[in-house]
């Protein structure tokens, strides 16, 4: 009998063990999301309360690069990952919330500081929920996050077609579609982070594809704030 209590704790343990690495895991990357959301908001507000430094950025040549660094950094955190020291990542990441601080800071000029306060507070709920389920649910949401890929495809090249058409109706259409494409990607990102934890990944393979992690979730959020704030803000203008 004492043998076989004792090989029945030696069978429970390793998924213990595993169950609390996961969880340390899972917190690192919402902790990494949640700075570099922090981190964002800050320069943003920043930004726009410096009205010196919004000039001189918006209005010069400045402007482009603070639009089209962020992807360019998303690229290289992308295909260079393995090729990265956990610092060289995390550093790239950082830099990379800051500049999305910059690019949107002009959502001040655009919206009420109450809309966006209400707005980020409606996003927030709906992540945390939705970013609950994606952990949680024992269903495989591969087929639902390859159909939402799809669906974000359809967003970017619809967005391009409507910079010539200026269509406010396509415009509305697209956020409404844009909030539930970022919905499945929360729910299925967080999945497949979950899924990709491993308690054979040594110290700066982990903090990468923590990073990694928070960078897909920051993504998600950022975006449907955005796509929430076109639908329900009211604009200054």
């Amino acid at each position: 009998m004492a043998d076989l209590n004792e090989r029945m704790t030696q069978v429970r343990a390793p998924a213990y063990e595993i169950d609390a690495g996961l969880r340390s895991y899972m917190i690192r990357v919402y902790q990494y999301m949640a700075l570099g959301l922090a981190l964002t908001g800050g320069v943003a507000l920043f930004t726009y309360s410096t009205p010196a430094l919004l000039n001189a950025i918006f209005g010069s040549p400045l402007k482009w690069v603070v639009i089209f660094a962020p992807f360019g950094l998303v690229m290289w955190l992308s295909f260079g990952i393995r090729s990265m020291s956990a610092a060289t990542a995390q550093v790239v990441y950082w830099v990379y919330a800051g500049l999305m601080g910059l690019s949107l800071s002009t959502i001040f000029l655009a919206y009420t500081a109450a809309d966006i306060t209400r707005v980020f507070f409606i996003t927030a709920a709906s992540f945390g929920a939705l970013s609950l389920y994606g952990y949680t649910t024992k269903r495989d949401l591969t087929a639902m996050g390859s159909f939402m890929f799809i669906g974000l495809v359809g967003i970017v090249l619809a967005s391009i077609v409507n910079i010539f058409l200026k269509s406010t109706g396509l415009d509305f259409a697209l956020s409404v579609i844009g909030v539930l494409v970022f919905a499945g990607l929360t729910a299925y990102d967080t999945q497949k982070i979950k899924e990709l934890y491993s308690t054979n990944l040594d110290g700066t393979a982990a903090t990468k594809t923590a990073v990694m992690g928070a960078l897909s979730l920051y993504l998600d959020f950022i975006n449907m704030f955005l796509m929430l704030l076109r639908l329900m803000g009211n604009s200054r203008n």
